[in-house]
């Protein structure tokens, strides 16, 4: 008869729901200790920097202990939670009940006291001599088997003399200090619980007579008042928490962020615009939401603008175009996957419809309406917001009548539409009210000339004027 014993705790780690992503936020726990869970079981939602995922555990057992709280930020392939199984071998992540000489064993966390939060101490099998992740709390959560490792990994109490506790300091931080030549355990630390920030590492990398400006910038944590002269960029001294409102910068709000300056400072944008008589296609909208093929799906104007679009990538393909800076090469993409920016509670997300270019009106109708409800129920997963081609951003919605798009990183093209209203307008020799809008296309001028994305956006006027073109150009 099998015993529950610690060997069958396993940890369910922080998975990589994107390409490439470190880190995600915990936003909410479906589970607490000691409910019972099976495989595939939801049992908590995380918030990465391109969408909310929900994460399924993937084993039977009973929930031992949720290591972090809701609304932390943990490292992909940290420990996140632990579940016992029955009668289970004992798992390549799981704890080891011997003393091992390394840091390569992973070991179980403990759930810490309220307010303190744990991080990962171990990571990847035994057997691997794997290096341990940046830790994101302000305690190391160790199994009371090897205190020799708890002391080395915290970089306190007893540790082996040949081992150097590890600077704390994440991926890209580590990678700035290798590109500038500083080591990083000559680097004095001002993040909190002794973490190291680029700050810092630009700090060291910069001439000696800047080195005591940082000194002082060492604080408790980041909430704590500034013991220093040095005001401190999260907490400025004379804060009226009572007249203003801090919010941490972080998941798609932090994505997104970082993608619009480097893409405004990489790509040399330029933006043209055309106002245009829609009136027609206006009508066609509602000729269309009365045709059978198009029962129970989304028709509005951005389903024609849309396939107008697509219609003059075809006719001008170039334009639908990515800029290989390592190759040096221009990459023309003989598909079309529509960006459609979406403003949602957590910040701007772009998914796009995948092969949009080979969808009929009624199927590009149907995949809009899908997309825009994923956004909005905050459910769009990593998969719909990578691989876009050109985008389109509708800020009519909001009453604007145009502006100035930034490109989405990796596209040569963004086409932005305004609101559509009544204008006085010149039409058939007389003065007449229409419906106008303006677009505006924005593209990089490193791959796209003036002549290219003047004839894109010429194009899409005047389908959007003359809806029978459709028919005659697709």
């Amino acid at each position: 008869m099998t015993t529950m014993t610690e060997a069958s705790v396993r940890e369910f780690k922080m998975p990589d729901v994107g390409e490439g992503l470190t880190e995600a936020e915990i936003l909410k726990w479906y589970v607490q200790p000691g409910d019972t869970v099976t495989d595939g079981q939801i049992v908590c939602e995380v918030e990465t920097a391109k969408a909310a995922v929900e994460l399924p555990i993937p084993y039977d057992g009973v929930v031992r202990a949720l290591h972090f709280p809701e609304g932390t930020t943990v490292d992909v392939g940290t420990s996140i939670i632990a579940v016992e199984v029955a009668g289970a071998a004992p798992a390549a992540e799981a704890p080891q009940p011997a003393p091992v000489p390394q840091a390569e064993a992973p070991q179980a966390e403990e759930p810490q006291p309220e307010g303190r939060q744990p991080v990962l101490v171990g990571y990847g099998v035994a057997t691997t001599s794997t290096k341990r992740r940046p830790r994101k709390g302000p305690e190391v959560a160790v199994a009371p088997a090897s205190t020799v490792i708890q002391a080395e990994l915290n970089g306190h109490g007893r540790a082996p003399a040949a081992e150097k506790p590890r600077p704390l300091a994440k991926p890209p931080v580590r990678k700035l200090a290798k590109d500038l030549g500083v080591d990083l355990t000559t680097v004095v630390p001002t993040g909190p619980d002794g973490i190291i920030t680029r700050e810092d590492v630009h700090a060291a990398a910069a001439p000696p007579q800047r080195a005591p400006e940082q000194v002082p910038a060492q604080a408790p944590a980041p909430t704590a008042a500034p013991t220093a002269p040095v005001a401190p960029a999260t907490a400025p001294v004379g804060h009226d928490a009572a007249r203003e409102t801090r919010i941490p910068v972080k998941g798609v709000r932090k994505a997104t962020a970082a993608a619009m300056v480097g893409s405004a400072f990489t790509a040399p944008h330029v933006t043209e615009f055309v106002t245009v008589d829609v009136t027609r296609t206006m009508k066609l909208v509602e000729e269309l939401k009365q045709d059978k093929e198009f029962t129970g799906l989304r028709v509005n104007p951005l389903l024609l603008i849309a396939k107008a679009l697509l219609v003059a990538v075809k006719r001008n393909p170039d334009i639908n175009a990515s800029w290989d800076e390592a190759a040096q090469e221009i990459v023309v993409k003989h598909y079309v996957n529509l960006g459609i920016a979406a403003a949602t509670p957590r910040g701007l997300i772009v998914p796009n419809i995948k092969d949009a270019h080979a969808k009929t009106l009624p199927q590009l109708a149907q995949s809009l309406g899908e997309l825009v409800s994923t956004a909005r129920e905050g459910k769009t997963s990593p998969a719909a917001m990578q691989g876009g081609t050109i985008t389109i951003t509708n800020v009519g919605v909001f009453g604007v009548d145009t502006g100035t798009p930034i490109l989405n990183p990796g596209e040569s093209a963004i086409l932005a539409v305004g609101a559509i209203k009544p204008q006085p307008w010149v039409h058939k020799g007389k003065v007449k009210p229409r419906q106008v809008t303006t677009l505006a296309l924005s593209f990089d001028h490193r791959l796209v000339d003036g002549e290219l994305g003047s004839k894109v956006l010429a194009d899409v006027a005047a389908i959007l004027e003359q809806p029978k073109r459709l028919i005659t150009w697709a």
